[in-house]
C-alpha cells in the first residue's frame, strides 16, 4: 500500500515513524481495551497526568471508564515472566483533560514499555529510543535526563520525611525555588543541598563533575547515570542530552531514570517517561520496568504551515459531460500527483492551484495560480 505523504497529518506521519522504529528493536504491538474499570484508576490518581476521568456504568453494572492511561492497563493485564524481559509498544488513544484545558480530548500515544528482569542495557535501550523518537520528529531537540535516587538520597540526608517529600517534589517539578525554600524553612530544613543539585543543567560531563563534588549523594546512582550517559555520547545523542535534577516522578511509584522530550517551537514536553518498579510492585507484579509515551496532540501545533491550495486542481464538467472521460481525466490527474476535485459549479471560499474545464476535446486549463 502506496500513501502519499501529502494526505497525513504530521501526526499521523509520526505514528508510522515511530511504530516502525520500534518494531526494529523488537518491540511487539500491544492491542488494548479502550476502556477499564474505574477502580483502577481511582486506586492510582496520582499517577496519572489528570484526575479527571470519563466514566459510564457497563451492562453488569460495574462502573467502567475511558482509558486516561496506558500503562496502567499494560500491568494490569500482563503476567510476570523471570528470566526475560517484555518488550511492548503501542499507539492507543487515551481520553483526558490536558494542561491548561478546560474539556475532554482524545489523545493519539505512542509508546514502549519494557518489563521483566530489567537490566543496564534495557534501561539504556529505552532510552535511546526516547532519544531517536524525539529525532524522528525534529532535528532540534533535547532530552532531559535525571536520577530519582540521586535526589532521594540528598532528601534522606537532609532528614525529609515521606510526608514533605511530595510537597518538595512539586516545587522542584515546577523550579519554584522560592516555595520550596519556604517549606523547608518552616520544617527547619537548610534548603542549600537540593537547590544546589537542583541548580546543576547541563552538558552530562560537566554536570556530572559537579556532581562527583557532592558527599551527600547516592555514589551508585551517580555511577548509573554517568554509565547510560556514556552509552548515549557513544550512540551520537551527545549534543542533545542533557541533565536536569527538575526531571521529577512521584517516588511512590517511580524510582531510578526519568527523561522528558522536548522538540523546538513545542513550549511543553512532548515525551515523558521512566523507571516505575514501584508502580509494578504496587499492583501486585514483581517485575521492574521502564518506558515512555510521546504525546501526539502536541505535534499538532508542529503543523503550523497551513497549505496556501485546498486542492491541486478543480475539474469542473458539464450535465452533458461523458463520464467515461470525467473519469479518466481524475485518473490521469491523480496518478500524476494531483489531488483534484471534481465539481459542476465552483464552490464558495475553494483555493486552488488550477481551474480545469471538461470539454469534449478534453480538458482545457482556465484559471493557473501556481
Amino acid at each position: 500500500m502506496n500513501i502519499r505523504e501529502s494526505v497525513l497529518k504530521y501526526e499521523e506521519k509520526a505514528v508510522f515513524e515511530l511504530r516502525s522504529l520500534y518494531r526494529r528493536y523488537g518491540f511487539l504491538p500491544y492491542k488494548m481495551s479502550k476502556f477499564e474499570e474505574y477502580d483502577l484508576y481511582v486506586r492510582n490518581k496520582d499517577f496519572l497526568v489528570s484526575d479527571h476521568i470519563i466514566t459510564f456504568t457497563d451492562t453488569d453494572g460495574k462502573l467502567m471508564a475511558l482509558k486516561p492511561d496506558v500503562t496502567l492497563s499494560i500491568i494490569k493485564n500482563g503476567k510476570d515472566a523471570d528470566g526475560f524481559v517484555q518488550k511492548l509498544c503501542y499507539n492507543e488513544n487515551v481520553y483526558r483533560v490536558t494542561k491548561g484545558a478546560q474539556s475532554f480530548k482524545e489523545i493519539m500515544q505512542v509508546g514502549l514499555e519494557c518489563i521483566g528482569d530489567i537490566d543496564k542495557y534495557n534501561i539504556y535501550e529505552v532510552i535511546m529510543l526516547a532519544a531517536e523518537s524525539l529525532s524522528k520528529i525534529s532535528d532540534e531537540y533535547v532530552l532531559d535526563l535525571s536520577h530519582l535516587g540521586i535526589l532521594d538520597s540528598v532528601m534522606q540526608n537532609m532528614g525529609i520525611s515521606d510526608e514533605l517529600k511530595s510537597k518538595v517534589l512539586k516545587c522542584i517539578g515546577e523550579k519554584n525555588i522560592h516555595e520550596l525554600t519556604s517549606i523547608l524553612s518552616a520544617d527547619g530544613k537548610d534548603a542549600e543541598p537540593i537547590k544546589k543539585l537542583v541548580s546543576l543543567y547541563g552538558q552530562p560531563q560537566k554536570v556530572l563533575e559537579e556532581l562527583k563534588k557532592f558527599d551527600f549523594v547516592s555514589e551508585i546512582s551517580v555511577q548509573e547515570l554517568e554509565d547510560i550517559v556514556l552509552l548515549l555520547e557513544s550512540a551520537g545523542y551527545g549534543k542533545h542530552i542533557r541533565i536536569d535534577f527538575s526531571v521529577v516522578n512521584d517516588l511512590n511509584y517511580y524510582n531510578g531514570f526519568v527523561f522528558k522530550g522536548f522538540i523546538k517551537n513545542v513550549a511543553t514536553g512532548v515525551l515523558s517517561g521512566g523507571q516505575y518498579d514501584k508502580l509494578m510492585n504496587k499492583l501486585g507484579r514483581t517485575s521492574c520496568a521502564i518506558g515512555f509515551a510521546v504525546y501526539l496532540d502536541m505535534l499538532e501545533r508542529l503543523d503550523v504551515t497551513e497549505n496556501e491550495y485546498d486542492v491541486d486542481a478543480l475539474l469542473l464538467y458539464g450535465d452533458d459531460a461523458e463520464l467515461s472521460a470525467l473519469a479518466n481525466a481524475v485518473k490521469l490527474l491523480s496518478e500524476n500527483g494531483k489531488s483534484v476535485m471534481v465539481q459542476k459549479n465552483i464552490p464558495s471560499q475553494i483555493r486552488y492551484k488550477q481551474l480545469l474545464m471538461l470539454k469534449e476535446r478534453g480538458v482545457e486549463i482556465v484559471e493557473n495560480n501556481a
